[in-house]
């Protein structure tokens, strides 16, 4: 089991905004069955889609500014990762994700 300490967009306006603005990436927890995009990031990011049990369903490395991600939408838990976090951490498919909520 990985441990990953995440902020949580907890409205919609924080989940629409997520990481754009900021000038540097840290990990950050959505609940969407929609999507995501990076437009208006200045940085790529890695993304993990996670089922309800914190299983790693999907991974995508290195998603480039003004993209779009989609996903199968019965799956909502989605992080949003530096580049380079899940090779770094060698997060794999099936991998079990613990997540600590910071503030």
């Amino acid at each position: 089991m990985k441990l990953i300490a995440v902020k949580e967009a907890k409205n919609i306006k924080e989940k629409v905004i997520g990481l754009i603005g900021t000038k540097e990436p840290y990990a950050l927890l959505l609940k969407t069955y929609f999507g995501i995009h990076t437009f208006g990031l200045k940085f790529s990011i890695d993304v993990l889609i996670l089922n309800k049990n914190g299983e790693v369903i999907r991974i995508k490395k290195s998603l480039k500014p003004n993209s779009i991600f989609i996903w199968k939408p019965i799956y909502n838990n989605v992080l949003e990762l530096p580049d380079g976090y899940v090779d770094k951490k060698n997060i794999k498919l099936n991998d079990q994700i613990s997540i600590k909520l910071i503030k």
